[in-house]
């Protein structure tokens, strides 16, 4: 992957901070391992809900955030009990090919692409997220990917895919490629004047918007399903299954639903959950 000289420091950085918050807590022996996404940590989210898991039930939980591919990734190797992530087919092939035992929707919000006020591609109050795109990649207007493999990138890959375009043959050029989490590239993006695609919860709680706002929103392409899953202990025997399942039980709990809901910043709801009640 091609990467600007300029965002290779800020990839860096990222990468640094990811590990600086990967592990929220005291690390314990008896504590499961949830690999996760940045944008569940960015948004602060683990941060609100795991002292009251914690408290409720006298279990920990460690949280290593990174992009849903790696997340998906550092659980097929075994580094985990739990997955949390948001990237449904990936997710299911997890569970098909025997690494997840079972998959649930747990909760969602949805994508949005924010950008510069003068809007230099014209894309403000755009509903349609190809369409928005391709107007970006025709003017040749500065747009900044995760290109992480992450949930988001994904998505955002998708959804060049439904316009027709591959933006990877303008990297380096307009289409930057991070290679960093959520927050990193929000601020890399802001830097350089630069659209870029985020979740909506991640963009609520980040501090560093400038005159940045959101240039297209609501879109059902852009909707943002979130899942868990339980690592098969027959693919990972050291998998602590009763903790394990005892957080997943809880988030689908009408407790861990009720608790995901209330979860807000300056008013607004960044979660939605959609979760079987148990």
């Amino acid at each position: 992957m091609k990467h600007l000289k300029t965002l290779t420091l800020g990839a860096a950085a990222g990468l640094i901070l990811g590990a600086a918050v990967a592990m929220p807590g005291t690390a314990q022996a008896d504590a499961i391992i949830v690999q996760s996404t940045t944008s569940t940590q960015n948004s602060g989210l683990y941060d609100y809900m795991l002292p009251i898991y914690e408290k409720k039930t006298g279990n920990k939980v460690n949280v290593v955030a990174v992009g849903t591919g790696q997340a998906i990734k550092n659980a097929k190797n075994c580094d985990g009990d739990v997955l949390l992530v948001h990237a449904k087919p990936a997710e299911e092939k997890f569970v098909a090919d025997g690494y997840g035992v079972k998959r649930s929707d747990l909760m969602y919000n949805d994508f949005i692409i924010v950008g510069p006020p003068a809007d230099p591609a014209k894309v403000g109050g755009m509903k349609d997220g190809p369409k928005a795109l391709s107007m970006i990649a025709k003017s040749e207007a500065a747009f900044a990917s995760r290109g992480d493999n992450s949930g988001t990138h994904k998505k955002e890959k998708h959804l060049w895919k439904a316009a027709g375009i591959d933006p990877t043959k303008a990297s380096g050029k307009w289409y930057r490629e991070t290679g960093s989490g959520m927050g990193a590239t929000l601020n890399a993006g802001v830097g350089m004047g630069a659209y870029v695609m985020t979740d909506r919860a991640t963009w609520i709680s980040f501090k560093n918007k400038g005159d940045y706002k959101i240039q297209v929103e609501g879109d059902k392409q852009l909707f943002n399903q979130y899942g868990v899953i339980l690592v098969n202990p027959k693919k990972c025997p050291k998998v602590k299954v009763k903790e394990g399942q005892a957080f997943i039980d809880w988030l689908l709990s009408k407790d861990g639903q009720e608790t995901i809901a209330s979860y807000k910043l300056k008013g607004l709801q960044l979660f939605f959950p959609n979760g079987k009640m148990m």
